[in-house]
């Protein structure tokens, strides 16, 4: 008996779903340079456009001459320095919490969070549309396992009148393939009502959503007794690299005591943590950003709606176009390739079957001339490629 890879590749890209890796050949911003190619780019998830600030840059260059390269440890050895520990407070201070908790990945914080507050006897409730890495946590972490309907507050009611054991209400703040944001208030109700705790994934609300950037929860102005378990990436809108989770002392202290992909893994470079406290102070202060992120949503949106096109509900930088068919998002997404854009076909099993679509992310280092060329390119490429074949 063997592993037969060759098939399963095979009938992957029968199916329209094979994967494969673009070649960066420049660093992140509008324009890029992919597989040769010089392109203007609306897939990456930098969204206040830092990933490339020379601001970043200097402090990273200055923390590895002062600090070195590698993390040396893990954080419970020797590997929690100096920038780790003033960064944690200053994302505590962002979040308004007592305390934030570094970690490597956004993977690894939400798999720790999770694994470390629920396991056998207990429950884990998500929405069905939430990230792999919250749902594979919720898998993970031995407890009673089940997914409420997308943004449901009553479904989730539903749930919640079933559950047994301590019961974790899990969310994202804004969904990555869908742009819109979670009904935090109405979750966090039924939650409450129930005696469950609500953990929030605020991987792409961090720095384009709320007054000053500190993401959704900010934007509803809810308070860590209705969100108690908050978790933030550093890889998008900050611009660099990490995770974090933000809340209780009481939370903090339990997973470094209990959650293992933070106890058992090297600590990020310390140079890392100190381009990421240059990148916040950046976010919190420059609120242009934002304010030109809005102007080109808004742009994007009604462009979009005049050429016809099925936009989603959303008002966050993640703006997908619906197109349904696999096989014909990708002839979209290379067609616009042709033409010098870059837009990525996301995929079913990314998203459920018959639901492939276009995903367009806007940063704030785009200028509106560039997204008038998108609006152009896809007015062109959707017209030339006319309207779907009819399967009746």
């Amino acid at each position: 008996m063997s592993f037969d890879l060759a098939a399963r590749l095979a009938a992957r890209r029968a199916e329209n779903l094979y994967r494969q890796r673009p070649l960066l050949e420049s660093p992140q911003g509008p324009q890029v340079v992919v597989d040769g190619q010089p392109l203007l780019a609306f897939c990456n998830n930098d969204y206040l456009g830092l990933a490339n600030h020379p601001q970043v840059i200097e402090a990273w260059r200055a923390g590895a001459s002062k600090w070195g390269v590698g993390g040396g440890a893990s954080h419970l050895v020797i590997g929690h320095s100096g920038p780790h520990h003033a960064l944690e407070e200053a994302l505590a201070d962002l979040t308004g919490r007592p305390r934030a908790l570094l970690f490597t990945t956004g993977y690894m914080a939400n798999l720790g969070a999770v694994t470390a507050l629920v396991g056998q006897g207990d429950t884990v409730l998500e929405d069905r549309l939430n990230h792999a890495s919250l749902l594979d946590a919720g898998l993970l972490s031995g407890a009673r396992f089940n997914r409420y309907l997308h943004n449901d507050a009553v479904s989730l009611a539903k749930r919640l009148e079933k559950a047994t054991g301590n019961t974790l209400v899990v969310t994202d703040g804004v969904f990555s393939m869908d742009g819109d944001i979670a009904d935090l208030p109405a979750l966090a109700r039924e939650a409450k009502a129930k005696g469950a705790w609500l953990m929030v994934d605020d991987a792409h609300g961090f720095g384009p959503l709320g007054a000053n950037g500190g993401g959704i929860v900010e934007h509803f102005g809810l308070s860590q007794d209705e969100v108690p378990v908050l978790v933030g990436t550093l890889g998008k809108a900050f611009g660099t690299a990490g995770a974090f989770v933000a809340g209780s002392e009481e939370l903090i202290e339990s997973l470094i005591q209990f959650a293992r992909p933070y106890i058992y893994t090297t600590s990020q470079p310390p140079a890392l943590a100190c381009a990421t406290l240059k990148s916040l102070e950046l976010l919190r202060s420059e609120h242009w950003r934002r304010e030109h992120l809005k102007t080109l949503i808004s742009q994007f949106r009604r462009g979009a709606e005049q050429i016809g096109l099925e936009l989603m509900d959303s008002f966050t930088p993640i703006q997908p176009i619906m197109v349904g068919d696999a096989g014909r998002a990708v002839r979209l997404s290379q067609m616009l390739r042709e033409r010098g854009l870059m837009v990525t076909a996301i995929r079913p099993p990314t998203v459920p079957a018959g639901s492939a679509r276009l995903r367009v992310t806007l940063t704030a280092a785009h200028s509106e001339a560039q997204v008038q060329l998108l609006l152009e390119g896809l007015a062109d490429c959707f017209q030339q490629l006319g309207p779907e074949p009819s399967h009746a």
